[in-house]
C-alpha cells in the first residue's frame, strides 16, 4: 500500500530528528545532522564512546535508532558473536542488537514507529536512546570477553551478567 506524498511544509513538521537535534543541543552532546534524514549523537558511557545514529524513514513513518560502540570482530570470533547476539537477544524486551558482518561492528537498533503522522515527543526519543544506551552498556562488556577473551557467548553472557552486591 502507497503512502500519500507529503508536502514539504508537512513533511518538516513531521520530521522527528528536530526533535532529537534539540535534545542534543541541550545536553551539549556533540553531533552532527548529515542531512534532513539522519543526525549522528556521540556519547560518552562508563564502558566506552557510542555513536548514535537517529534516522527517519518517512516511507515506512518509523524513528530508526542506531547505537554502534568501537569493538571490531575479527572474523574467527564472528559465529560467537553471532550466538551471543543471540543470547542476548533472548533477554531484550525492545530493540535488538546486530553484527554488521561488512564491517565486523556490533550495534544495538530500534525504531519507533510514527505511522499516521504521529509527532514524536522529546520523552519518546530520549526513552529510545535511554533504552539504546542501557542494552549496550549492560551487555559490553559480554562482547568484549568474546572478542578480546576468547570465551564461549554463554560463559560470556554469564560472566558478565554477575552482579556483586556491597563494596570491597
Amino acid at each position: 500500500m502507497a503512502l500519500p506524498n507529503l508536502s514539504d511544509a508537512d513533511a518538516a513538521r513531521l520530521n522527528p530528528l528536530d526533535v532529537v537535534e534539540r535534545i542534543a543541543s541541550g545536553k551539549d552532546w556533540s553531533f552532527e545532522r548529515n542531512n534532513d534524514d539522519e543526525i549522528t549523537i556521540l556519547v560518552s558511557g562508563k564502558w566506552t564512546d557510542y555513536q548514535v545514529s537517529y534516522t527517519w524513514m518517512g516511507d515506512i513513518e518509523a524513528l530508526h535508532l542506531a547505537c554502534a560502540f568501537d569493538l571490531r570482530v575479527p572474523d574467527r570470533r564472528r559465529s560467537e558473536v553471532q550466538q551471543l547476539i543471540s543470547l542476548v537477544n533472548e533477554q531484550l524486551w525492545v530493540g535488538h542488537f546486530d553484527l554488521w558482518t561488512g564491517e565486523g561492528m556490533v550495534m544495538f537498533r530500534h525504531a519507533l514507529m510514527l505511522n499516521g503522522g504521529i509527532e514524536v515527543s522529546g520523552r519518546q526519543c530520549e526513552a529510545l536512546l535511554t533504552n539504546g544506551l542501557e542494552a549496550c552498556e549492560r551487555y559490553f562488556s559480554a562482547f568484549q570477553f568474546v572478542v578480546w577473551a576468547g570465551k564461549q557467548a554463554r560463559e560470556a553472557l554469564d560472566a558478565a551478567m554477575f552482579e556483586t552486591s556491597g563494596e570491597a
